[in-house]
């Protein structure tokens, strides 16, 4: 078992910038890959991006070169910084953890006035 606490979401003017956290306890050796996955207003989740235990990206292509994805092995911490954001990030944030099976968080609301 896999326990994930986000943090760090909110309201943020279009242009601006905000970081999201999630922390991760439990069986925690075992995760591989942790990233953020985001669910818009009547819109399905959809990944936002990933990191490997090796430090190997992945991003959605609307969130290139403005959101960055790092990983605390020590702290067994991901974070999301989002730079530039923009009305159409808005959404619910979840976290996720992969290791035999995949684990969300709660989730985190992220909104973006235009």
């Amino acid at each position: 078992q896999v326990q994930l606490v986000e943090s760090g979401g909110g309201l943020v003017q279009a242009g601006g910038s905000l970081r999201l956290s999630c922390a991760a306890s439990g069986n925690i050796f075992s995760i591989n890959l942790m990233g953020w996955y985001r669910r818009a207003p009547g819109n399905q989740r959809e990944l936002v991006a990933t990191i490997t235990s090796g430090g190997n990206t992945n991003f959605a292509d609307s969130v290139k070169g403005r959101f960055a994805i790092s990983r605390d092995n020590a702290k067994n911490t991901v974070y999301l910084q989002m730079n530039s954001l923009k009305s159409e990030d808005t959404g619910v944030y979840y976290c996720l953890a992969l290791e035999r099976y995949p684990y969300w968080g709660q989730g985190t609301q992220v909104t973006v006035s235009s």
